[in-house]
């Protein structure tokens, strides 16, 4: 699926790529959000929750067709299915994390393939530290400092990944998928 036509011109929009989740992944995390994470922070809805694999800040939009065209080519490299499971809650200075086990290493190495591919158009460049497979489930000013159980949630594939645009307004980012594709081919 492409929506690349929502976006023309010379602009630049801010991108990033990510693995998508399946439903059943998401009606779990919400239930979770709903139950377990109550706090005075912000819960991003079901389309804000994804595994981000790389973001690439604003980029020019004539940028967009070869970094789907990577994303394409990582994913239909990745040796999968690859399997996912919680592993911890943890929180950052902003953002709570649901940290994901990549139990056979297999969406680290996707990971790894979309940033070599990536670096090599020139369009990002990968952080000091290893690929942290997670999911953020909440967002704050302050860390509230929660302990959750973590969701009822079985090891789980990925069901995609995606090209994203990330909208900034007011009430926060908004997200569109501008180009999706599935893994292993």
């Amino acid at each position: 699926m492409t929506d690349a036509a929502s976006v023309e011109g010379r602009e630049r929009v801010r991108l990033f790529c990510a693995l998508t989740l399946p439903d059943d992944v998401l009606d779990a995390l919400e239930r979770w959000q709903r139950s377990d994470l109550r706090s005075d922070a912000r819960a991003p809805g079901r389309d804000h929750l994804h595994l981000t694999l790389a973001f690439l800040g604003h980029r020019p939009v004539d940028e967009l067709g070869p970094i789907s065209e990577a994303l394409a080519d990582a994913a239909a490299e990745a040796e999968g299915p690859f399997v996912l499971a919680p592993r911890r809650y943890r929180e950052t200075r902003s953002v709570g994390m649901l940290v994901l086990d990549d139990e056979d290493g297999r969406a680290g190495v996707l990971a790894v393939g979309l940033h070599e591919r990536l670096e090599g158009l020139g369009v990002y460049r990968r952080e000091a530290r290893a690929w942290l497979p997670h999911v953020t489930v909440l967002r704050f000013r302050r860390p509230p400092r929660l302990r959750p159980q973590l969701p009822e949630l079985r090891p789980f594939s990925p069901s995609g990944a995606a090209v994203y645009h990330s909208l900034l307004r007011p009430g926060g980012a908004q997200y569109h998928v501008l180009h999706s594709v599935a893994l292993g081919g």
